[in-house]
């Protein structure tokens, strides 16, 4: 499979676990719907990338994605410290965050080294 498409993938998994996790979570409504709009918008944005209409548009949906896995990992951390994640559910999400948070990254990178 290609690396792009691998990584969509990843990231649909990935807003799928979040969302798993947070059908569970009673109560911080506000920040559960926060971490569910920005753990999907990694996928949306990384999707939405396939049909840049440049390389400079293709890398600017890849660095919104960026910030979005950025955002994602502060709302997970949150309801962590809130005690509305488990230890183990704390670390597969920030786990998973971080690895397609470095793909994005090397992503990113690329485009702007062959430009």
């Amino acid at each position: 499979m290609e690396e792009k498409n691998k990584l969509r993938e990843e990231t649909i998994n990935f807003a799928i676990a979040v969302s798993d996790v947070c059908d569970n979570i009673k109560g911080c409504s506000v920040y559960v719907n926060q971490l569910i709009r920005s753990s999907s918008s990694i996928g949306a944005n990384i999707h939405e990338a396939r049909y840049a209409q440049s390389r400079a548009d293709f890398i600017h949906k890849f660095e919104i994605a960026l910030k979005e896995s950025s955002e994602t990992d502060f709302w997970i951390e949150l309801l962590y410290r809130k005690k509305k994640l488990n230890e183990s559910e704390y670390k597969i999400l920030k786990n998973q965050c971080g690895v397609i948070r470095r793909k994005i990254i090397a992503s990113v990178t690329t485009a702007k080294d062959n430009a």
